[in-house]
């Protein structure tokens, strides 16, 4: 593994930790439906969490490490020779099941995060008000599918660095080589002269 592949894996693997762990955090700190008090028959009031702002910050590290991830590798489509092997399609794989777990993750994120701001709702046709809060286990859900994605990521990167190394050593400039078999012709100087000028 070279420098540049060993800098990459590790920004993205660090980002990734830290989204995962923002994430853990904001599970614990969430606003649980017990803490939430009626002030009025149509008024929640919630207490103060650092959910939101820990979800927001799990979320912007995840697309961070998702774009590092996909600038280092560059364009996949880009490829026009890639070899059939088994690691190419692990790496294609990868890359679609990453991009599904960031996505979703990222949604879970901030759908969280957004939620577990202060709101709460009346419900017009039966004249109910509801206070909202994050049901148990988004947070949490989101920060374990933040940590698949960036080491689906990861996998990836090193997948599809292997197989472009290996197609531009394969389509490389072709060196002549003597032939084992044959002895070396002899040119005579007028010859090879001749041939330059034509």
């Amino acid at each position: 593994m070279d420098r540049r592949s060993i800098v990459v894996c590790t920004v993205a693997g660090f980002l990734g930790l830290v989204s995962a762990l923002l994430g853990f955090i904001a599970e614990a700190k969430r606003i649980k439906g017990s803490q939430v008090e009626f002030s009025s028959p149509s008024e929640c009031v919630y207490p103060q969490s650092p959910a939101l702002a820990l979800g927001l910050t799990a979320a912007v590290s995840l697309m961070i490490a998702q774009i590092v991830i996909n600038v280092a590798t560059g364009c996949i489509c880009c490829i026009r020779e890639h070899p059939s092997t088994l690691n190419w399609t692990l790496g294609l794989l990868c890359f679609v099941i990453s991009w599904f777990t960031f996505v979703l993750a990222f949604l879970l994120l901030l759908s969280g995060a957004s939620l577990n701001d202060e709101h709460g709702e009346e419900n017009i046709y039966f004249g109910n008000y509801y206070c909202y809060v994050v049901k148990p286990g988004v947070f949490a859900g989101a920060a374990s599918l933040s940590l698949v994605s960036v080491i689906l990521g990861i996998i990836y990167y090193l997948t599809f660095n292997s197989s472009s190394t290996k197609v531009v050593s394969q389509t490389g400039i072709a060196m002549g080589q003597p032939h084992p078999n044959q002895d070396p012709v002899f040119v005579h100087q007028d010859t090879y002269d001749r041939r330059q000028l034509s």
